[in-house]
């Protein structure tokens, strides 16, 4: 008896296994890297939502010791506050919820400065920032090609699935130890108690206000960072670096494109694939 299958999927899956490099799975992040990534992710956006309500209570800022509604501010909000002792012209006053939030951003805070030190410490034992981290061929060149090439939103190579490019391992490095750093510091010099046991911590900032201030400037600098990131990931591919930071491995030698373009085989009326 003459038997036949049907070829009518044998080019589409000729091209598809010519056209899609061979996957192969490679470790990215380690089990480490992935918890306090997230962990710092949580408590980031807890101390946001609990900052920024926090802010409303006096939505000014001010250089130097001390700042009331009676002195002039270097930056003014114009948002409607939820003390009804600030003017801001709105004729209205936002509920109070400076205990809960005040309470949150304390608690966030202590978990994010356990998991960075965590991180930090683990980072400098295991090598992870000399191998991952520190920059190899630091140049301004290099940065200037990379930063052109973000600009251009250029989707980055295979190689680049599983290293960081020169601008990411330097941005970073800033955020890890300048701006993360800066923000603990300034956050502890606008608490009176931390004033009183390391005073000159608070002096060398120039007071409480100017504390308050740069604690504000550096929130505006992470969250620009986050925005960018989250931006950078998509352009990258969105399955494949979230596929990273939760598993920990990178399917090299296929782009997220290459998986969504690869059709299904089909199956003959005998069960084979064709």
């Amino acid at each position: 008896m003459n038997g036949s299958l049907p070829i009518a999927g044998r080019d589409v899956v000729a091209i598809s296994a010519a056209a899609a490099p061979a996957a192969r799975e490679r470790k990215r992040h380690s089990g480490l890297v992935r918890v306090t990534h997230w962990v710092t992710t949580l408590a980031f956006f807890a101390l946001l939502l609990s900052g920024g309500e926090i802010v409303l209570s006096h939505p000014r800022f001010y250089w130097g010791e001390t700042g009331n509604v009676n002195m002039r501010p270097w930056l003014n909000l114009h948002l409607p506050s939820s003390r009804d002792t600030v003017p801001t012209g709105y004729g209205y006053v936002l509920p109070d919820a400076n205990g809960w939030s005040r309470y949150l951003h304390f608690e966030a805070a202590w978990v994010a400065v356990g998991t960075g030190l965590l991180y930090v410490l683990w980072g400098f034992f295991s090598g992870h920032f000399r191998r991952n981290l520190t920059p190899v061929n630091l140049s301004l060149k290099e940065i200037g090609g990379s930063v052109v090439a973000h600009l251009r939103f250029k989707r980055p190579g295979d190689e680049e699935a599983w290293s960081y490019n020169v601008l990411q391992r330097v941005a970073y490095l800033v955020v890890i130890f300048v701006l993360f750093p800066l923000m603990i510091w300034t956050g502890l010099a606008m608490s009176f108690g931390f004033d009183a046991a390391f005073p000159l911590a608070v002096r060398l900032l120039g007071g409480h206000q100017t504390a308050r201030s740069i604690h504000f400037l550096v929130t505006i600098l992470l969250v620009a960072f986050l925005v960018i990131h989250v931006v950078m990931i998509f352009v990258a591919g969105f399955r494949s670096r979230m596929r990273a930071m939760i598993s920990g491995t990178v399917v090299s030698g296929r782009t997220d494109s290459d998986v969504r373009a690869t059709p299904h085989p089909r199956q003959s009326s005998t069960g084979v694939n064709v």
